[in-house]
C-alpha cells in the first residue's frame, strides 16, 4: 500500500471512529421506569428540572417515575409480584421483601464488585451491613442515605408551638406534657381566632402510615425511648417489645384522650386528610404540632412566604414527666443499610443503572443534587464557602415548589450519597445547612429571638446530648427486612389493627380509656404480637454479631 492510500486509509478510520463517538454521545438516554414508595405527583418534575437534565447529561440516564396513588403502596408492590410487571429500579420502603420473595430482585454484589468502584470505596465497610441478613447476606438494595453515618445538627421534629405563643405567654418553659398543654390552652383562651378564622390548640395527621408519625411515634419520642418504629429494644439485652406494651406508654395516650376529651385536640383529627392538614397549617391558626419537618415543609414555606413568622413553630424536648429525658436527636445509631433503591429483573440493562447509581454517590452528583448548579443555584464566596445565590436561598426557604421546580434536592433520598458531612475537593460539606452559622441563617429573626430568650442558638441546644443516651448497636430497627413469610402476615395484620384502635383508643370516654387500652393489648397478643418481637429479637441479636465480624 503506496503513502496516500495508507493516509486516506487512516483519515476514513479516523472518521469512523469520530462518527461512532459522536453517534454514542448523540444517542437517546436510556429511560429506567423507577417506583418510589415516597413519590408523588407533587414531586415529579418529568425529569425535565435543571438537575434532572444535568443528571441525564452525565450519565446517558433518564428517569421515568412512578409512585403510589393515595395509600396504596403496598397495593401496588403487590400488584406488580402478581403480574410481573416490575420498573427498571424501584424503593419499596419496608415492603422489599415482596419482590425479593417473588424472585424479582437482581443480586447487586457481582455488579458493584465489577462495575461500581464508586459505591464500593463510599461504603467501604459498611457493605456488610447492605446485606439481606444473617442467614441471606446478599445484597439486593442501597440505602437511601449516606453511605455512613450521618451527622445530626438539629431537631427534625417532634412538639411545635408557634412563636407567637410562647412570645406573648413570657417564654414559659415547655418541658412536658403539662407544659405543653399549658401554653397552648392558655394563649387559645385569649386567641380564640385567628385571622377571623376558629384558632385550632392542636391537631394531628391519622391519614394511614401518618397515624405512625404524628400519633403513635411521639409516645417512644415522650418517653425516653429511641425511634425503632412500632417496637422498643432494650439497649442492654436487645430484647425487643411492641412499644405500646411499656408501662409509661400508657400515659401518654392517657394525655392524648385527656386532649381529646377537654376539646384541645382537633375534633377532624382522625377524619382529615393530608391535604386539608397541610392547609389548616398553611393559614397560621394551628398553635401547636406533633410531627416531623419533611412532613409539613409545605405549610412551613407557605406561612414564611406569607410572612406569618410568628405562626411558624419552635422545636421542644417535650416528655411525659421532667425526670425523663428525650432520647436525643443525634443518638449514635452506627449504619444501618435497610432501606434502598433495588434493581429488578426487569431491568433492561443493569449494568448500566449500577453505573448509574455509581455515579450518583460520587461527590460531583452529590454537589449538583443538593446544590443544584455553579452559577445557576450556587457560587462560592471569597473564602471558598459554597453558598446559594441569594434569590435562590429566598426561594429555596419559602417555595413549596422549589425541588420541583429546581431539582435541587429532588434527587437526594432515596439515592445512595456520601454522608451529609463528607468534606468535598473544594472543602465544603457537599450537604448545605452543615454548620451552626448555616442553621442560624435559615432561621427567621422571630425564630432567632425565640431562642435567644430561652439562651440557646438552635434548637438542639435545648435537647440532651449524645452521651445521654447508649449507642444502638443494632440501627434502627424500622428499617430491618422480614424474610419469614409467617412473620410478615403477623406483622401486617398488627399493623392494619394498631392504625384502626389507636384512634379509637385517644377518642374514648376518660372513663373507658383504660379498659380500651387493655383491650388494644390484648388485641396485639392474639394476632400474635409475640411471635414478632421473638423475631425481631432473633434478628437483632444476630445482626449485631453479624455486622461485627
Amino acid at each position: 500500500m503506496n503513502r496516500k492510500k495508507l493516509h486516506a486509509s487512516l483519515v476514513i478510520v479516523f472518521l469512523l471512529a469520530f462518527c461512532l463517538a459522536a453517534s454514542t454521545a448523540m444517542a437517546a438516554p436510556v429511560t429506567f421506569k423507577f417506583y418510589s414508595a415516597d413519590g408523588t405527583a407533587a414531586v415529579d418534575d418529568g425529569f425535565n428540572s435543571p438537575v434532572a437534565k444535568a443528571i441525564e447529561a452525565a450519565t446517558g440516564v433518564r428517569l421515568q417515575l412512578d409512585y403510589p396513588i393515595g395509600s396504596a403502596g403496598v397495593d401496588k408492590l403487590q400488584l406488580m409480584v402478581a403480574s410481573g410487571d416490575y420498573p427498571d429500579l424501584i424503593f419499596a420502603k419496608g415492603d422489599l421483601n415482596l419482590l425479593k420473595d417473588a424472585g424479582a430482585l437482581v443480586p447487586l454484589d457481582d455488579l458493584i464488585e465489577k462495575y461500581a468502584p464508586n459505591l464500593k470505596a463510599a461504603y467501604g465497610n459498611n457493605l456488610n451491613r447492605l446485606r439481606w441478613s444473617h442467614d441471606d447476606p446478599t445484597i439486593y438494595c442501597l440505602g437511601a442515605w449516606g453511605t455512613g453515618p450521618d451527622a445530626v445538627l438539629d431537631v427534625g421534629g417532634g412538639f411545635m408551638i408557634q412563636h407567637r405563643v410562647v412570645q406573648e405567654l413570657g417564654y414559659p418553659t415547655i418541658r412536658t406534657i403539662e407544659d405543653f398543654e399549658k401554653a397552648i390552652t392558655e394563649y387559645y383562651k385569649l386567641h380564640p381566632t385567628t385571622d377571623g378564622l376558629p384558632t385550632i390548640p392542636l391537631t394531628l395527621i391519622a391519614e394511614d402510615w401518618r397515624t405512625v408519625i404524628s400519633v403513635s411515634n411521639p409516645a417512644f419520642q415522650a418517653t425516653g425511648a429511641p425511634d425503632d418504629g412500632e417496637y422498643y429494644v432494650n439497649p442492654e439485652t436487645l430484647e425487643v417489645i411492641s412499644h405500646y406494651k411499656r408501662p409509661i406508654e400508657r400515659e401518654y395516650f392517657r394525655w392524648l384522650n385527656h386532649l381529646w376529651n377537654e376539646g384541645v385536640l382537633d375534633r377532624e383529627t382522625f377524619v382529615q386528610k393530608y391535604d386539608t392538614y397541610k392547609a389548616k397549617i398553611a393559614t397560621g391558626r394551628v398553635l401547636a404540632l406533633i410531627d416531623a419537618d419533611w412532613d409539613i415543609g409545605e405549610p412551613l414555606a407557605a406561612l414564611r412566604q406569607s410572612g406569618k413568622l410568628d405562626q411558624m413553630y419552635g422545636r421542644y424536648p417535650v416528655t411525659v414527666s421532667e425526670d425523663v429525658l428525650q432520647c436525643p436527636p443525634d443518638v449514635d445509631t452506627g449504619y444501618t443499610g435497610g432501606w434502598g433503591i433495588a434493581i429488578t429483573k426487569a431491568c433492561k440493562d443493569p449494568v448500566k443503572a449500577i453505573q448509574f447509581l455509581d455515579w450518583m454517590v460520587t461527590e460531583e452528583a452529590c454537589v449538583l443534587r443538593y446544590w443544584g448548579i455553579e452559577g445557576e443555584h450556587y457560587t462560592y464566596d471569597e473564602n471558598g464557602k459554597r453558598v446559594f445565590l441569594p434569590e435562590v436561598e429566598k426561594a429555596r426557604n419559602e417555595d413549596p415548589a422549589f425541588s420541583r421546580k429546581t431539582g435541587v434536592n429532588l434527587y437526594g433520598y432515596p439515592f445512595p450519597r456520601l454522608p451529609n458531612n463528607h468534606i468535598d475537593k473544594t472543602g465544603n460539606a457537599i450537604l448545605p445547612d452543615m454548620h451552626i452559622d448555616d442553621i442560624r441563617a435559615k432561621y427567621t429573626d422571630v425564630e432567632k429571638e425565640v431562642l435567644a430568650n430561652y439562651g440557646v442558638n438552635i434548637w438542639k441546644d435545648l435537647f440532651p446530648t449524645r452521651d445521654t443516651y447508649p449507642s444502638k448497636t443494632w440501627g434502627y430497627l424500622w428499617m430491618y427486612s422480614i424474610d419469614d413469610p409467617d412473620i410478615e402476615v403477623i406483622n401486617s395484620k398488627i399493623w392494619d389493627y394498631t392504625l384502626k384502635t389507636v384512634p379509637q383508643i385517644v377518642m374514648a370516654p376518660v372513663d373507658k380509656f383504660d379498659k380500651a387500652y387493655d383491650d388494644f393489648l390484648a388485641g396485639l397478643d392474639n394476632l400474635g404480637v409475640q411471635k414478632v418481637e421473638q423475631f425481631y429479637t432473633d434478628r437483632i441479636r444476630k445482626n449485631v454479631e453479624f455486622w461485627s465480624e
